[in-house]
């Protein structure tokens, strides 16, 4: 099984064209409110970490047609958590970089 990857560069196209898709902050909660991309959420890992022993997703409350990308500070945690939502039959895919590469990304545009 292979997690498809999305450039920051290519998010923030789909986002500006109005993709939908969910936005999926996996980082722990007090990271999230230090910084996060606008427009998501935020379940922290070790909820995700938990399904891996839990049968049940209705905690998650997300969509299974919906495109989520998963997002964290560079990407391996995000890569984990969709690789347990992909079994769980979610639409997934990862910020390449994550949230640093991001960053980099968009402090570039104003430059």
């Amino acid at each position: 099984m292979t997690i498809k990857r999305i450039t920051p560069k290519e998010l923030h196209e789909r986002m500006k064209g109005g993709d939908k898709l969910v936005l999926l902050d996996v980082r722990a909660e007090e990271k999230y409110h230090e910084f996060h991309i606008e427009e998501s959420r935020n379940i922290p890992k070790t909820t995700i970490f938990d399904l891996e022993e839990d049968e049940s997703d209705t905690k998650l409350s997300l969509p299974k047609a919906t495109e989520i990308i998963v997002t964290c500070t560079t990407g391996n945690s995000a890569a984990k958590c969709a690789e347990i939502l992909d079994n769980r039959d979610y639409k997934v895919t990862v910020l390449d970089g994550g949230l640093t590469a991001w960053k980099t990304y968009m402090s570039s545009l104003k430059d």
